[in-house]
């Protein structure tokens, strides 16, 4: 029996196949990875939700930039999130700041009862607010399922000892998921350190080029990346052998 969820951040059908392939648990579908993700579309969402056997999850940000959202984006959202729930998602994944940097927990509160009965992962916004044991506080309120969350640095791996006291003082009340920039080679310490169940890793790569012939003007219409399965098993293999540990 696993020990050890892993969510994986996909941003393409390929990707998905890949997390499948690398034991994957759950998938966060998302598009746009250079803006750190948005909202995947509507055809994406539906033929993952079809074709790949994981818990699908996917991200709900209608655009790149902070998390403080206008009323018209908000609208967006909820209008995204009913989709999601139409096409049988498990969950989603969002995050919605005031303007003062914390979270809005009205709004979430108001996501979760709309989402319902998928579940909602509270994305790193989290990682923006002033207290963030006070914001675990208001999102278990307001019903969210798990945070992901790099406990404010850059790098999750950089910030083990801060997520181990955010895990301890979440106990079986709010699950407490690490991620950004997990790798074979940290997450051992991550896992050891934190005692974490789950963790959210992309092992991105970049896409080999399909097309016979390059073109000058290819570079500017973006790079396209999947998952390295080989990357991920290795995360899930080491992950499992810490946590016995």
């Amino acid at each position: 029996m696993t020990n050890i969820t892993l969510e994986v951040c996909a941003f393409s059908f390929e990707g998905c196949q890949n997390a499948r392939l690398g034991g994957g648990n759950r998938i966060e579908l998302c598009a746009n990875p250079a803006e750190g993700g948005t909202t995947p579309s509507y055809g994406l969402i539906k033929k993952v939700r079809e074709e790949i056997d994981l818990k699908l999850y996917p991200l709900i940000r209608p655009r790149g930039g902070e998390f403080y959202y206008s009323n018209d984006e908000f609208e967006i959202m909820l209008h995204d999130i009913k989709q999601c729930k139409q096409l049988g998602c498990d969950g989603i994944a969002t995050g919605v700041q005031r303007i003062d940097g914390n979270i809005d927990f009205a709004r979430m509160r108001r996501i979760v009862d709309l989402a319902y009965p998928m579940r909602v992962t509270c994305i790193r916004a989290f990682d923006l607010v002033p207290d963030m044991f006070a914001a675990l506080d208001g999102l278990i309120d307001a019903g969210c399922e798990r945070v992901l969350t790099s406990g404010q640095a850059e790098k999750a791996y950089e910030a083990a000892e801060t997520i181990a006291q955010l895990v301890t003082y979440a106990g079986d009340r709010i699950i407490i998921m690490p991620g950004s920039g997990i790798r074979p080679d940290n997450i051992e310490m991550l896992v050891k350190t934190t005692r974490a169940t789950e963790y959210h890793a992309s092992a991105r790569i970049f896409s080999p080029a399909t097309v016979s012939q390059g073109h000058r003007l290819l570079k500017e219409f973006g790079q396209a990346f999947s998952c390295d399965a080989q990357q991920l098993k290795e995360i899930r293999r080491r992950a499992e052998a810490a946590f016995l540990k």
